[in-house]
């Protein structure tokens, strides 16, 4: 048999957890602390938040110095990647024939040579810097035996200071000319050079004839030829120009940014901030 004291000590012990319970039944419920708040960060999908990152200037300025220290020139600063690019148009007619003297257009120089069983059209860099060059031509028997040439290897997008390049127009028939409808440049830097030689010429409209021949700047990450429609809407109406197009790609990595339908070419220096994104 239990001795007094622990028999007492016990019916305490139930007395006081009976008034516990009673105390929490009837008088309040037992006080917990707070749930803490989820925790807090960026919302949205990976794709938007990678969209979110590309966009700020931050995220742009680092791509500049990393891909500058890629292609061994200098990083530009923001303020010069927005400043206004030199261009030059030439839009009248002119006729090339082989060996005959060249021409002076947007500051190209152009003579057309025959090399074997091809016509090939030679043009020079005659500015002081690289330069994005777009020169439009057509063969006068025209173009359906173009294709049966092997094309020359060339960069159909930039031509380097002081440099030139030859590409192959068409297939040669006796009496053929070239006439030349249209020639434009835009003064580049090194960074924007390197840019442009690794964007698809079909992205700038550059015909097939003329671009299967291009051998620009291979990188690890290759360039997609894919507009919007939009964009491709507003090329094939004239909205959208080879200019805007150069100016655009100059200034942004091809791999991580797209060619906003907005966008035009800077008519003067610091017109809008980089990078250009609709939106």
């Amino acid at each position: 048999m239990l001795d007094q004291p622990l028999r007492l000590g016990t019916l305490a012990a139930a007395l006081v957890l009976a008034v516990v319970i009673i105390y929490l039944r009837f008088c309040g419920d037992l006080s917990l602390p707070d749930k803490p708040p989820p925790p807090t960060g960026p919302s949205g999908t990976q794709r938007e938040l990678l969209t979110k990152s590309t966009e700020s200037a931050p995220v742009y300025m680092e791509f500049l110095v990393n891909d500058a220290a890629t292609a061994g020139v200098r990083a530009p600063s923001i303020e010069e990647m927005t400043k206004k690019l030199s261009y030059r148009v030439d839009d009248a007619r002119h006729v090339l024939e082989p060996g005959q003297s060249p021409i002076d257009v947007a500051g190209l120089r152009l003579h057309l040579e025959r090399t074997s069983d091809q016509v090939v059209l030679v043009i020079d860099n005659l500015l002081a810097s690289d330069i994005a060059y777009e020169v439009t031509t057509s063969p006068s028997t025209g173009a359906q035996a173009c294709n049966s040439v092997r094309p020359l290897p060339f960069n159909a997008m930039v031509i380097a200071k002081g440099g030139s390049e030859r590409r192959t127009e068409c297939a040669w028939r006796d009496g053929m000319t070239i006439v030349v409808t249209k020639a434009e440049s835009i003064e580049v830097q090194p960074l924007s050079a390197w840019y442009l030689s690794q964007v698809p010429p079909s992205t700038l409209g550059i015909e097939d004839r003329i671009a299967r021949g291009h051998r620009g700047v291979q990188t690890q990450d290759s360039c997609s030829a894919v507009l919007s429609q939009v964009v491709r809407t507003g090329i094939d109406r004239g909205q959208i120009g080879w200019r805007d197009l150069v100016d655009f790609y100059s200034r942004h990595r091809c791999q991580t940014y797209q060619f906003p339908p907005s966008y035009r070419a800077f008519r003067s220096d610091g017109e809008r901030g980089l990078p250009a994104v609709d939106g």
